[in-house]
């Protein structure tokens, strides 16, 4: 294949990828040209992906998204994550201003009332602090599996992201759960302990409940909302409102 275009090397990648281990994958993007970015929600397959790149002293960027409705559970995870792999996890918060006009507009919790308050709030917290941690990079690394849910089935390895002009690279895209807890338990990764208590998937605390027997991964997430493939817009483009300022 002749690469020309970033969407050419996403496509190359993404058949590169098949056929590599998770450290092998990881270490392909870290020795390509441009920065590389793994954003992580300190969920289990995202502290997966944290271990391999420390244990694998990789040159890849980790950071978070530290909304300000995070779990403590979530919180205290960072430092002990940074810890024990010996690597510095960057926080992104959102902007005061921003939550500010949200509460104005909506109320504090007003993402109860309505998918668009929702998705407003998402993009107060999560959206625009996720543009400013990815500015400059070239790839970004996210813990996608294809067996979280319906809407994330036909995950690739590799894929470019027109919206925000970078290649996204899942490098779980193929893990089950049970592969996950395979490697958590060999590498003794530090995961929240909340997933002991039912949450296969955590996000913000008001947003999140445990998951009945059952029911899909992501079931807990935004449970009050009826559409079956709902996200928060990181991976999968979301309405905003009016409201929501872009990022300066």
């Amino acid at each position: 294949m002749i690469i020309n275009t970033s969407a050419d090397l996403a496509r190359a990648l993404d058949q590169q990828l098949a056929s590599a281990d998770l450290t092998e994958r990881l270490r392909i993007v870290a020795s390509l040209d441009g920065r590389a970015v793994f954003t992580t929600s300190l969920g289990i397959e995202d502290q997966v992906i944290t271990a391999a790149i420390g244990l694998g002293q990789l040159p890849i960027d980790v950071s978070t998204l530290e909304t300000g409705r995070l779990f403590k559970e979530t919180v205290d995870l960072i430092a002990e994550t940074e810890e024990r792999f010996g690597i510095a996890i960057k926080r992104f918060h959102p902007r005061q201003d921003n939550i500010d006009a949200y509460a104005a507009k909506f109320g504090l919790n007003g993402f109860y009332e309505s998918v668009e308050a929702r998705h407003a709030c998402c993009h107060v917290r999560k959206l625009v602090p996720l543009a400013e941690a990815l500015s400059g990079a070239r790839f970004w690394i996210t813990g996608l599996r294809r067996s979280q849910s319906g809407n994330r089935a036909t995950t690739p390895f590799a894929e470019y992201d027109a919206e925000r002009d970078l290649i996204k690279v899942n490098p779980l895209a193929d893990w089950s759960l049970d592969d996950i807890n395979t490697y958590v338990e060999a590498e003794s990764v530090p995961i929240n302990p909340l997933h002991a208590r039912g949450y296969p998937s955590i996000g913000c605390e008001p947003c999140t409940r445990a998951i009945k027997p059952g029911e899909p991964e992501r079931a807990g997430r935004w449970w009050w909302e009826n559409d079956e493939k709902r996200e928060c817009g990181l991976h999968v483009p979301e309405a905003a409102t009016s409201l929501v300022p872009t990022p300066a």
